[in-house]
């Protein structure tokens, strides 16, 4: 009921649809344990397929796919005179829950999984309110048996929540909103700057997405354990991988494991002929940048991701390491990410024409500008610190292990009043929250 009661603080109405994917996918779950034959079980979990894709395509893609289908034929000389649009408003979190409904009748088809009988518990496993809106995207496997046995308070736990929670919103307020005030400056007034300002705005983007993201992880994963509840682990220091297939493995892991199990491994995976492969690798990433959004520009980046691993895939045979390939990897990432943050693809095609024709000027700002632009490098830097030494240097003295509770204390303190002091509060939302 909480859980329901924090969706529908924001529209009610929407309130239908995860009920109507909690009953579809409870009574699915059950068809398909007790069905006689395969192809029985088959057309049921198609039965889930079909509607919870349905259900997130006409919602998030009738628009898109009628535009597009517009243009094409403009392209080729036909002028449509009446197209027939619908004012549809996204319903938060939609990508997230279908996703997560849906893996749960496949996981009973493939026979991971027994369907529950317990409607509230599974009722509370689509709906589970600290990752219902923006993950992370859990699996029943893990979540849902842990609305089923009792759960009892215990200090370890709630303190531990606590601290992923304090970073989370250093993550979120400080890093990344500080660094979206530059973005936006940038970014929604391209013709207003040149290469040097496109460049330093893509970084900062780079860092304030990582924030933004990883910071509603750790507050959702901090929240659930509370309440005595794990969810699973979705980003573990990806800036610092040394090729794109392991910033893969590192980012949105919740969602790059999803689409990994229920996608590329059913296609074939790395087990069919050398170019079907690559086809596998291409095509998942294609449907990972739709997944993200109603616009070619993810298309595009999603695109792009997957011609990367195939380029790693054809010239490279052993998994790199070094500095230079962590360097590497990152200005590809950053590349990619322009299409990500860029308005449209004309956009984004042109801050790259700049990049590479125009340095032009650095756009410094005035004012508020300058000051925020200054604490979100400051904090950028803070944020590298800390995961260059979780990263490379994790034994060396640590604030949080601590034997000393002076020590651990004063450094939660120290968190708490930089959030305070020079986090943005205000109508700044999650960058996620879109998909």
């Amino acid at each position: 009921m909480a859980s329901y009661v924090f969706y529908g603080w924001w529209d009610w109405r929407f309130l239908s649809l995860i009920a109507l994917s909690t009953i579809t996918d409870y009574i699915v779950g059950f068809r398909i344990q007790n069905a006689s034959t395969q192809y029985v079980k088959k057309r049921w979990l198609w039965v889930s397929i079909v509607f919870n894709i349905g259900l997130l395509g006409f919602f998030k893609y009738f628009n898109f796919f009628i535009d597009s289908w517009v243009d094409l034929l403009a392209s080729i000389g036909y002028q449509s005179q009446n197209v027939w649009m619908l004012n549809i408003l996204l319903p938060v979190g939609i990508s997230f829950y279908t996703f997560q409904t849906m893996s749960y009748s496949i996981d009973i088809y493939k026979g991971k999984l027994k369907p529950t009988k317990n409607f509230i518990a599974f009722a509370a496993f689509v709906s589970f309110f600290p990752q219902l809106v923006a993950g992370p995207i859990e699996r029943a496997t893990n979540l849902l048996p842990q609305f089923l046995k009792k759960r009892e308070f215990t200090y370890k736990a709630f303190s531990y929540g606590i601290k992923l929670m304090i970073w989370g919103f250093f993550l979120k307020l400080v890093v990344a909103d500080r660094a979206a005030i530059y973005v936006n400056a940038v970014f929604n007034n391209i013709e207003n700057h040149d290469g040097l300002s496109f460049i330093v705005a893509t970084l900062f983007f780079a860092f304030q997405i990582y924030g933004d993201f990883a910071g509603y992880s750790l507050i959702a994963i901090g929240t659930a354990k509370l309440f005595g509840f794990d969810l699973m682990t979705n980003f573990r220091r990806p800036y610092f991988s040394a090729s794109v297939g392991e910033f893969w493995t590192r980012w949105h892991i919740s969602l790059s494991t999803w689409f990994r199990d229920y996608l590329y491994i059913p296609l074939g995976g790395n087990r069919v002929v050398k170019s079907r492969w690559l086809f596998n690798l291409f095509i998942t990433f294609l449907i990972s940048g739709l997944w993200h959004g109603a616009n070619w520009t993810f298309v595009i980046w999603g695109a792009l991701n997957g011609i990367y691993l195939i380029i790693e895939a054809l010239l490279f045979k052993k998994n790199r390491k070094g500095l230079l390939n962590v360097f590497v990897t990152f200005c590809l990432i950053n590349f990619a990410w322009i299409f990500f943050r860029a308005n449209t693809l004309e956009n984004a095609i042109y801050i790259i024409r700049d990049i590479f024709t125009t340095p032009g000027r650095l756009y410094i700002g005035s004012g508020d500008d300058i000051a925020a632009s200054l604490y979100a490098t400051l904090a950028i830097m803070i944020l590298l610190v800390i995961e260059t030494k979780k990263e490379y240097f994790n034994r060396i003295f640590s604030i949080s292990k601590n034997k000393l509770e002076v020590v651990r204390l004063t450094g939660y303190a120290l968190v708490v009043f930089i959030i305070l002091y020079f986090g943005v509060f205000g109508e700044s939302q999650f960058i996620y929250f879109q998909f």
